[in-house]
């Protein structure tokens, strides 16, 4: 997800298109999160890891 939401940043940012700039930054920050959840060891999603 971290991934994507920043393809989706990129392409938002050079076609100049904010609603793809919008969708990729909140990618980006669910990505972060569920990694971070994931990496204290919480399950996320039924799974104990999040990658």
């Amino acid at each position: 997800m971290i991934i994507f939401g920043v393809v989706l940043m990129l392409i938002g940012f050079i076609l100049a298109l904010p609603f793809l700039w919008t969708v990729g930054v909140i990618f980006f920050i669910v990505g972060v999160v569920l990694w971070v959840l994931g990496s204290m060891g919480r399950m996320v999603g039924g799974r104990r890891h999040y990658y």
